[in-house]
């Protein structure tokens, strides 16, 4: 191709630059942009530079692809060969730097547009407000609109078909309103797209009257109405607590739509008005359109907030009227017989679902197990673990911490294990907490090597190390006297800013001591002491022995020093310590050298003043 168009240029042929041309439009109709490029690429370096048309064609294209590396090479090919751009050349430019995010740009290409002898057309001002609404700039989106009107353009039917919808998806009720009147001024008829938007925005903000407004002038001239809307003037009604006005708008407008309907119904259940709800559902079903989910909805609500008898009473109810109950029913029954502790009765409703595959919604089944756990009924718990989990159900994630509680309570750590490997494929979080109750079952059961196994576990599942995680690891290694260890997590986690408590603390030092170990947190006892009120005299005694039997003499005086502080009084053993190595040098006329030494600590001083 290259050599071709080289060589058309080098024989100067009557009629190269209009061939090559129309061998650019060819290549673009056929999506073959990449070749397009190259022809005019040649055309440019060759001389033969082709009409604006051309490069406008291929840049309209490019931009449908995204493409903003060629789009710019495009362009510069185009400036290169003197060709003076059209509004169509820096639309297509404007619209593919607002497509790839290069918001600042893009303005000071718009803002530009007059110095290049263009001015800016209504598919300018669309392809700016649109890409500054899709980029979060919405108030500059406002005020551009507002330049725009103000300059007295009038926008066709595509600008308000894009710009509408954007306006109401980002809740600007005002802009969206505005349009749409100017539009109807100008005769222009919105599509379902604007009106659906529109009277979903009026109906967030409660303009339900405008809403309805919207919809009746889209039946005056024969427009179907989208679904979505009604649903949406009913949510709306719901919201305003308008239930009069809402059961008077289905009765003139929703008469066979099941989903208006249900939203009110949902909304009478979630007001607590019971007796219009039943009142609706009877007259759904004289009509035919009360399915087995409207009736669900009444029935959950029954079992939620009144009694369970009114529940099966309302069950008899559907039964007659040949609806048949499905999973949704029970679930809502399952629930009810919760609420009142009848557990036996849940548990019988669950075995009939679990002998149908169905599964238990999400609130019913966390409910179950919930409920089965506080009454310590843990073997059923799991039943109904085991089987959502094998329909890969999630449990919440706080009451199945609440299982895998109640089963190590129950000396069942090993099952607790299972319920925890089988949470993954059923898609239920393990948090921190799940982990930190194994392996504290674990700790108590004397299994300290397990412990780590459900460390690592908790590491690779990306769970946070939290305080109680050190503390037990650090009493596990010390149950396994595995001191190092020990050490290496108390470093860890003081290098964290965390701190253990008095227990570990005692377990940790006591390991250390007995294996004459101290040295390895002689650095951090200090930071261990400051960061704790918690650490009593026995503590300090202990940590001043060991240290002076490990020969860490300066660091088990300053403690001494501070225990004083505190008005702790050293035990014998403490005492005999630094006794025998401060009076130990005695003359013979009974006066002990540290009189007549000037450089003993004020420890040594204390206890010789002690001993009289």
């Amino acid at each position: 191709m290259d050599n071709f168009c080289l060589n058309l240029a080098r024989d100067k042929c009557v009629g190269s630059r209009e061939a090559l041309a129309s061998l650019v439009h060819t290549f673009v109709r056929h999506s073959r942009l990449n070749e397009a490029i190259r022809v005019l690429g040649n055309m440019t370096l060759c001389g033969l530079n082709p009409s604006v048309d051309v490069f406008n064609d291929l840049l309209c294209a490019l931009v449908k692809k995204t493409d903003f590396k060629n789009v710019l090479f495009v362009y510069k090919e185009m400036v290169k060969g003197g060709i003076v751009p059209t509004v169509g050349t820096l639309n297509s430019l404007l619209e593919v730097l607002f497509e790839t995010n290069r918001v600042e740009s893009g303005l000071n290409q718009f803002r530009r547009m007059n110095k290049k002898g263009c001015s800016p057309n209504v598919r300018t001002f669309e392809i700016v407000i649109k890409g500054l609404v899709l980029n979060k700039r919405v108030d500059d989106a406002v005020l551009i609109l507002h330049e725009m009107l103000e300059l007295k353009y009038q926008p066709d039917v595509c600008f308000y078909i894009c710009i509408i919808p954007l306006f109401c998806q980002e809740n600007r009720l005002e802009q969206g309103m505005q349009l749409f009147k100017r539009m109807r001024a100008a005769n222009l008829v919105p599509n379902s797209v604007i009106c659906r938007e529109l009277v979903h925005c009026l109906c967030m903000n409660l303009h339900l009257d405008d809403a309805i407004n919207i919809l009746e002038e889209m039946i005056e001239i024969g427009e179907i109405p989208p679904l979505d809307s009604f649903v949406d003037v009913m949510n709306g009604f719901c919201e305003a607590k308008r239930y009069n006005e809402a059961m008077c708008f289905l009765e003139n407008n929703c008469g066979n739509l099941v989903s208006p309907h249900k939203v009110l119904l949902e909304g009478c259940c979630k007001a607590d008005n019971f007796f219009l709800g039943i009142s609706l559902l009877e007259k759904m079903s004289k009509r035919g359109i009360a399915d087995c989910d409207c009736w669900n909805i009444l029935l959950g609500w029954i079992c939620e907030n009144a009694s369970i008898k009114k529940a099966y009473e309302l069950l008899g109810r559907m039964i007659v009227r040949s609806v048949v109950p499905d999973c949704s029913t029970y679930a809502a029954l399952v629930v009810g017989n919760c609420n009142l502790n009848k557990y036996e009765d849940a548990l019988e409703l669950f075995h009939y679902i679990r002998s149908k595959f169905w599964v238990l919604d999400s609130k019913c089944y966390s409910r179950l197990v919930e409920g089965l756990c506080r009454l310590k009924r843990i073997e059923e718990a799991v039943v109904v673990y085991y089987y959502m989990s094998k329909s890969k159900c999630p449990l919440e994630v706080a009451t199945f911490n609440l299982l895998i509680e109640a089963t190590c309570d129950a000396g069942k750590v090993d099952e607790a294990v299972k319920l925890r490997s089988l949470a993954y494929y059923s898609g239920t979080s393990c948090s921190s907490v799940t982990h930190i109750t194994i392996m504290l079952a674990f700790l108590k059961s004397e299994r300290a090597k397990d412990v780590l196994v459900m460390f690592s576990q908790m590491v690779i599942g990306g769970c946070k190390v939290h305080a109680e995680v050190y503390c037990i690891l650090i009493r596990s290694m010390c149950a396994l006297n595995r001191f190092k260890d020990c050490a290496l997590f108390c470093k860890l986690m003081i290098n964290e800013s965390l701190m253990p408590d008095s227990g570990t603390i005692h377990d940790l030092l006591s390991c250390l001591t007995n294996h004459s170990q101290l040295r390895l947190v002689s650095k951090d006892i200090d930071k261990i002491i400051s960061g704790m009120d918690t650490l009593d005299s026995t503590m300090f005694n202990l940590l001043i022995n060991g240290l002076w039997k490990e020969g860490c003499r300066s660091e088990a005086r300053n403690l001494l020093d501070l225990m004083l502080e505190r008005g702790w009084v050293p035990d014998a053993t403490t005492h005999t310590l630094f006794v025998g190595s401060n009076v130990e040098g005695v003359t013979s006329r009974g006066r002990p050298t540290y009189e007549n030494s000037m450089d003993e600590d004020n420890v040594s001083n204390i206890l010789a003043e002690a001993l009289g």
